[in-house]
């Protein structure tokens, strides 16, 4: 049976979380109002984009759902984007 390693290999150092940005600065609100905020948490095909590419907080990504769903239902954001070829 073969040892495990206890260090990582070189070049595989674990890496560090990015900091929630609404953590960090609580002045920032979520809101469904607030679209420019809102698009950079969706992906250009119009999906939420997901906890480990934006860096945000459980906490924070469950309000942004939220906002970009209700932001969706009334029409401020799309549901889907199509992309023609």
């Amino acid at each position: 049976m073969k040892k495990r390693r206890t260090k990582p290999r070189r070049g595989h150092e674990t890496r560090r979380r990015k900091p929630c940005r609404f953590c960090q600065n609580p002045s920032l609100e979520i809101d469904y109002k607030n679209i420019e905020l809102l698009r950079q948490f969706v992906s250009e095909r119009g999906k939420i984009k997901a906890r480990r590419v934006t860096g945000t907080c459980a906490r924070h990504q469950r309000k942004l759902a939220i906002a970009i769903k209700r932001a969706r239902f009334l029409g401020l954001l799309p549901y889907h984007v199509y992309v023609y070829r």
